[in-house]
């Protein structure tokens, strides 16, 4: 099943893959109000930017539909939007799918959810055409041969509606005889990497080795990768480029090891409306993703945390964004 989609029998429902149980349990979560839908988006049962985009739209289309049912007021439909397009602050595809659908409310809730389901539609397609486009443009950089890959979280199928993004790129060169290994960080502290990217590697049938964190410096130092891939969750006009805590001092390890760094990522996370990175809000999460694993405390009682979700990686350290539309050489100054 596609990782997001929406059930319209019966009373409508949005229906999800629970990624908080992955690797070991491949749950379906049928969500029946925009209250249910924050709560998966803010608990990370459904994340990465492209997927957040399609919830957005689809939120919209479940709170239309709730409000014909229960002739809710113009007040309360408003509220309810509001709340969902807040849910997490950092990733502008939300926004831009609540953005895409709300304006067709007065036309009824078919129409918003028609809407969505094309926004859906439309993700699985520029994840195609970022993969092919991505794909073609390492080989051209780093000639024709088995690549080493090092990726940061989840930017695959789960993270999107359907095929990924920089995972995307991966499973093209993949499909063309052209990956060797790939790294996947394990990315810390809840492990999207190593739960997530691991397991859609796996049944990709593609060769890979999780690493902490902490190794992928020594990683490409040790001239063990021949490109870096990772998503993105909100980007600048000037090419800076908001991701999954950890992709900063990955940009910089790859810049002075003079290894490609791109970013690949629809043209919706593109932001023009900032200028550069200093202006994207950065979400921070609860302390116990830190001191607790699996439910146990693994720091002292009372400890805290300095625990961002996000980190923006400056333009000056990042190759290349591609998009469905195009590859923009950030290194060569092309602008957005």
């Amino acid at each position: 099943m596609r990782t997001i989609d929406f059930l319209q029998e019966g009373d409508g429902a949005i229906i999800l893959i629970d990624q908080r149980l992955l690797p070991h349990e491949k749950k379906v979560l049928t969500i029946r109000t925009h209250q249910e839908l924050i709560e998966a988006i803010q608990t990370l049962a459904v994340r990465g930017a492209p997927a957040l985009g399609v919830a957005g739209a689809l939120g919209v289309a479940l709170i239309a539909l709730r409000s014909e049912q229960k002739r809710w007021s113009k007040v309360k439909v408003g509220e309810a939007i509001a709340d969902l397009r807040a849910a997490r602050p950092t990733a502008v595809n939300l926004a831009w799918g609540v953005d895409q659908v709300t304006p067709l409310l007065p036309q009824g809730s078919a129409a918003v959810l028609k809407s969505a389901l094309a926004i859906s539609q439309a993700d699985g397609l520029a994840n195609r055409a970022m993969g092919k486009r991505g794909a073609a443009y390492l080989l051209e950089k780093c000639g024709r041969k088995k690549l080493r890959i090092l990726t940061h979280c989840n930017t695959g199928s789960l993270a999107t509606s359907d095929w990924g993004t920089a995972l995307g790129v991966i499973r093209e060169l993949g499909e063309q005889g052209y990956v060797q290994e790939v790294l996947a960080d394990e990315t810390r502290p809840l492990l999207q990497g190593s739960r997530l990217t691991a397991w859609e590697l796996s049944e990709a049938g593609i060769e890979y080795r999780i690493l902490p964190d902490g190794a992928a410096a020594s990683a490409l130092f040790s001239g063990l990768v021949d490109a870096v891939l990772i998503g993105a969750d909100r980007i600048a006009r000037n090419g800076d480029s908001a991701n999954k805590i950890g992709s900063l001092g990955v940009a910089i390890a790859a810049k002075e090891c003079g290894v490609p760094f791109l970013v690949v990522a629809p043209e919706s996370t593109i932001d023009r409306s900032l200028a550069s990175g200093e202006e994207i809000e950065i979400e921070f999460r609860a302390d116990s993703e830190v001191t607790h694993f699996a439910g146990k405390s693994v720091a002292p009682l009372g400890a805290r945390s300095y625990n961002p979700a996000f980190d923006v990686t400056l333009a000056r350290y990042i190759t290349a964004i591609v998009t469905e539309k195009c590859v923009y050489e950030i290194s060569k100054g092309e602008r957005l």
